[in-house]
């Protein structure tokens, strides 16, 4: 039913100017609209993703968003790190660290927060 239908990523924030300013500036995103002072819909690749004002921002302890970039994950990498970007390192049984890449299971893994502490992440395959 659903299977060749688009689905978009929703990311709750704090702050919509905040949120844009990393979304677009640091990640490179591009707004595409917008719904007031509540949400800003936001495009990467052939996808949207709506960044929308709520009070539960932050509060995901899962992965929101991840962006496959194959075997440019290691550039990708570096270039957020030259823009302020922290990446986050977890005890992952069967996997090891190299720099900021999480590598095991036939992929490699960096995972990232966004300013409200959302879990986005990037993926090589």
């Amino acid at each position: 039913m659903l299977g060749k239908t688009n689905a978009t990523a929703n990311i709750a924030v704090r702050d919509l100017a905040v949120a844009r300013k990393f979304y677009e500036g640091t990640l490179g995103l591009t707004q595409v609209d917008a719904e007031g002072d509540e949400v800003i819909v936001m495009k990467s690749g052939d996808t949207l993703i709506n960044v929308y004002r709520s009070e539960f921002a932050g509060t995901n302890k899962a992965t929101a968003v991840t962006w496959t970039v194959g075997d440019e994950i290691g550039r990708m990498v570096e270039a957020l790190k030259a823009k302020g970007v922290s990446f986050e390192h977890y005890d992952m049984p069967g996997s090891t660290l190299e720099g900021d890449l999480h590598v095991g299971y036939g992929m490699k893994v960096a995972w990232f927060k966004d300013p409200d502490g959302n879990i986005l992440n990037l993926i090589d395959r």
